[in-house]
């Protein structure tokens, strides 16, 4: 059974960082963190999710997932992947949310994937000098973290799990109210211009796959 929320220690020894959506944009993020001085032995990069489709290098998740510094949620579109192999996607669809790389793939390689992708938790908490920051694909639906945590270990986890992958309620209604029992939340999802906060909500998908910059933030 896939862990739905994932608890990180604090890191002692370098900087955190988290990044908007990829959607396949690997070299993008290659450079960006080259750009920072990124340091694999002491510092660590976490993702709101999104890291496939739409964009030219998808196949490259793969060898992302595998690092051990790097740690993801999951997004939609890896749930995509997920719902395609257990037949609740179709495939026309699929290929026009930008799945062509999956669809593409042979089926043994196809069920090795969406197995990655089905082990990515659906929130990660990562302790920080500041306070746990929590990081959530598209929102966290309840006014305190404690709340999702909790809900998403219950009898609607997957009712649950759909809602922080897919809501907009909270950037629709421009809601700043926050969260609760989390210093910061950081989302993606919905592409903004540029980054964005409603209370201690972080927007940071800047629509790197349309051409747009590709956000890192540091959060510790």
């Amino acid at each position: 059974m896939p862990v739905s929320v994932q608890r990180v220690h604090a890191n002692q020894h370098g900087r955190d960082f988290v990044v908007g959506d990829v959607h396949g944009c690997f070299s993008k993020l290659s450079a960006e963190l080259d750009r920072l001085k990124f340091d694999p032995d002491s510092d660590r990069l976490f993702s709101v999710g999104d890291l496939v489709d739409r964009g030219p290098e998808s196949l490259g998740v793969v060898d992302w997932l595998g690092r051990p510094w790097f740690h993801a949620v999951r997004g939609n579109h890896e749930q995509f992947a997920i719902d395609y192999l257990e037949g609740n996607v179709d495939p026309d669809d699929y290929r026009i949310y930008g799945g062509a790389w999956f669809l593409d793939l042979d089926y043994a390689r196809q069920i090795e994937i969406a197995a990655q992708f089905e082990a990515l938790p659906i929130a990660l908490e990562v302790e920080t000098p500041s306070g746990l920051v929590g990081i959530v694909h598209a929102d966290c639906p309840f006014d305190s973290w404690e709340e999702m945590v909790s809900e998403l270990g219950g009898d609607d986890a997957s009712a649950i799990a759909e809602v922080c992958l897919l809501s907009r309620e909270r950037i629709t209604a421009m809601d700043d109210a926050g969260v609760g029992g989390v210093d910061r939340v950081f989302v993606g999802h919905t592409p903004v211009l540029r980054p964005m906060s409603l209370g201690n909500v972080h927007y940071i998908d800047t629509g790197a796959v349309f051409g747009r910059a590709l956000t890192l933030k540091q959060i510790n």
